[in-house]
C-alpha cells in the first residue's frame, strides 16, 4: 500500500471533522440569531402589553371617548387625549416633512458632490447636532427661534394668506410664535442628524460599479442618484426616516418649550398646542 493510500484515511478523518465544527458552529448561530430576533419581538409585545395595561384605568373610566374628546378638566376629572393625540401627529409629520428632503439632499451632496476634503468635516456637523441636549434646542427655540417668527415670519406669511380659503385658516393669527409651526422646525432640526447620517451610510454601500455603469452611459448626476442610488437604498432611507420619526414622535423637553399647553385643536399651525409627551410630562 503506498503512502497516499495510508494517509486517505486521515484526511478524510480530519475533513469530517472540520464538517461537523462547521455544522455546529453554523447551528449555534443561527439559533443565536433566531433568538435575538424572537428577543425583539417579545420586548416589542412586552412594551404593547405594559402600555395596554397602564392606559385600561382610563380607557375604561372614560371608554372610547377618551381617544375622540379634547376636553381636559382636572377639577371635573373630564379628560379627553385628542388634542395631544393630534399635536403629536402634526409637529411629528412636519417635521419629517421638513427633514426628510434635507437630509437626503445633505446626504446626496457629501456622497456625490461634496469635495473630498470637506466630507468628513461637514459630516461631523451635521452629526454633532444629534449630540446636542434637547432643552439646548428647546431653550434656543424659546429665546431665539419663536422671537423671530413672532416678528418676521409668521405676520409676513398671515398677510399672504389673509383671505384666500383654506389657507387663511391654517395659517391664522396671531403670530404667538410658539406653536405648532415652530415645534415642528425644532423636531426637524433635530431629527436631520439621524435621517442624514443614516441616508448617508447606506449611499456608501452602493457598489461603484453601478454608477460607474450610468455615467458610461452619459447619465447625469441627478439621474445616477434618482435611478441608481436611491432605489438601491430605499430600504435604508425608509429605516432612517423611521428612527427620526420615532424621535419626533417621543421628544418632551424641546416640544414643551415652544409649544404652549392648551388642550385643544386649532388648524391654524400658527396655534399653541400639547403633544402626548409633553402632556405626560406636565
Amino acid at each position: 500500500m503506498s503512502a497516499v493510500q495510508e494517509a486517505l484515511p486521515a484526511v478524510r478523518s480530519s475533513r469530517d471533522a472540520t464538517v461537523r465544527r462547521f455544522a455546529l458552529t453554523d447551528a449555534i448561530f443561527h439559533a443565536t440569531t433566531r433568538a435575538a430576533a424572537i428577543l425583539v419581538l417579545v420586548l416589542l409585545g412586552g412594551v404593547a402589553i405594559s402600555l395596554f395595561a397602564g392606559s385600561w384605568q382610563a380607557l375604561s373610566t372614560f371608554g372610547f371617548s377618551f381617544l375622540t374628546s379634547e376636553s381636559w378638566n382636572p377639577v371635573t376629572e373630564k379628560f379627553g387625549a385628542l388634542a395631544p393625540i393630534y399635536g403629536t401627529i402634526i409637529t411629528s409629520a412636519i417635521a419629517i416633512l421638513i427633514a426628510v428632503p434635507l437630509g437626503i439632499g445633505i446626504a446626496i451632496f457629501l456622497t456625490e458632490l461634496c469635495p473630498r476634503p470637506l466630507r468628513r468635516p461637514i459630516g461631523m456637523a451635521v452629526e454633532l447636532l444629534a449630540g446636542i441636549p434637547s432643552i439646548i434646542y428647546g431653550i434656543w427655540g424659546l429665546f431665539v427661534l419663536a422671537p423671530f417668527l413672532q416678528t418676521t415670519v409668521q405676520p409676513f406669511i398671515i398677510s399672504v394668506f389673509h383671505g384666500i380659503p383654506g389657507l387663511n385658516s391654517l395659517f391664522a393669527g396671531p403670530p404667538y410664535g410658539i406653536g405648532l409651526l415652530t415645534s415642528s422646525m425644532i423636531l426637524a432640526i433635530m431629527v436631520l442628524p439621524f435621517i442624514t447620517s443614516i441616508t448617508k451610510d447606506v449611499f456608501d454601500t452602493v457598489p461603484p460599479v453601478l454608477k460607474e455603469s450610468a455615467y458610461g452611459i452619459g447619465c447625469t448626476t441627478w439621474e445616477v442618484t434618482r435611478r441608481v442610488v436611491i432605489p438601491y437604498t430605499r430600504i435604508g432611507i425608509m429605516g432612517g426616516v423611521m428612527l427620526g420619526l420615532g424621535r419626533a414622535l417621543g421628544e418632551t423637553m424641546a416640544v414643551n418649550f415652544v409649544n404652549g399647553h392648551p388642550h385643544r385643536i386649532s388648524t391654524s399651525l400658527f396655534a399653541p398646542a400639547t403633544t402626548i409627551s409633553q402632556t405626560t410630562a406636565n
